[in-house]
């Protein structure tokens, strides 16, 4: 009775600490976060999903390169994803666009070679304002 009371002393506080806003988890060599239940960070990768159909993101995709003045710009697109690679101020940027249902498509950027969490949340928020606008 005294091991479980003891066990639940310690577990109860450490689901408070991960039901937090911001939460990672770092097992071996991968690195899983959670942020706000928005965005996903996993290996380098920021992960949003947004609910607006592939193509219209992928739309916002290019339009955000294009406003980024990126050059060396890749597209690869086949049914139901596509990515982009290219250079914004000598940081290869990677972009990863993957239809998930109907309206919900999922987007994961890279920034530099091990990933740069602010400058993809950056990318992140111009694709929002690139989908904002008509």
């Amino acid at each position: 009775m005294k091991r479980m009371l003891l066990g639940a002393m310690f577990l109860i506080p450490a689901l408070l600490l991960i039901a937090g806003c911001d939460t990672a988890l770092t097992v071996g060599a991968k690195t899983i976060g959670i942020r706000s239940g928005e965005f996903i960070y996993t290996d380098g990768y920021l992960r949003a999903t947004y609910t607006s159909p592939l193509e219209k993101v992928w739309a916002a995709c290019d339009k955000t390169l294009t406003d980024m003045k990126a050059t060396d710009v890749e597209r690869i697109r086949k049914i139901a994803q596509g990515s982009f690679t290219a250079m914004i101020q000598d940081e290869k940027v990677r972009i990863s666009v993957d239809y998930v249902e109907k309206e919900i498509t999922a987007v994961s950027i890279m920034v530099g070679t091990s990933g740069n969490n602010l400058a993809s949340q950056l990318l992140h928020d111009r694709i929002v304002n690139a989908l904002k606008t008509p």
